[in-house]
């Protein structure tokens, strides 16, 4: 047991650097989108520093932490395997899959921007960034509540806050361009 306990806190620990990197990252995609944007010298500095900070963010943070995150998963359910009898579980490594598939999405946008391709908006970014928001809200209702459709309540949740937050920035937005 004293085992089992040690591997979910690894396990814990970098789920949370996972999340923190991919919250923290698609910031940056928003930031080095909007340097794009702006005049010389300062658009050129501004990408070059960018491009350095999601370099390290992304290859010494986010994919080392999804990396060991997964390992302590797997570790975890070897040494528990009922859990994948459980419909709990199943749902869980549904959101599971979603989120490395986001994972591979950001991938994908940190390598375009990487080679000064912006095919997307800052608006679509930080839309975008919710999409995380959603994924963690429901493994952590699932986790505690350890019931396949109460986490439903949860994820409804995030969502309205997530278009009450996207409704604020459109009108932060409206009220920014006015001035």
């Amino acid at each position: 047991m004293e085992l089992y306990n040690y591997i979910k806190s690894l396990h814990l620990i970098f789920v949370i650097t996972w999340f923190a990197g991919l919250f923290y990252i698609v910031r940056l995609f928003v930031y080095q989108i909007e340097a794009n944007e702006k005049p010389q010298p300062e658009r050129e500095i501004l990408l070059k520093q960018y491009k350095i900070m999601t370099y390290r963010l992304w290859y010494i943070i986010t994919w080392p932490s999804a990396i060991l995150a997964t390992i302590f998963a797997v570790w975890l359910l070897i040494l528990m395997p009922v859990w994948l009898q459980m419909p709990w579980m199943h749902v869980k490594l549904g959101f599971v899959l979603a989120l490395f598939l986001y994972h591979l999405k950001c991938h994908n946008i940190y390598k375009q921007l990487q080679n000064d391709k912006f095919n997307y908006s800052s608006n679509y970014m930080r839309l975008w960034n919710e999409g995380a928001t959603i994924i963690l809200f429901a493994v952590v209702f699932l986790v505690i509540l350890k019931n396949a459709i109460n986490w439903i309540y949860g994820v409804i949740g995030i969502i309205a806050f997530s278009i009450l937050i996207m409704l604020g920035f459109k009108f932060y937005k409206r009220i920014r361009e006015r001035k």
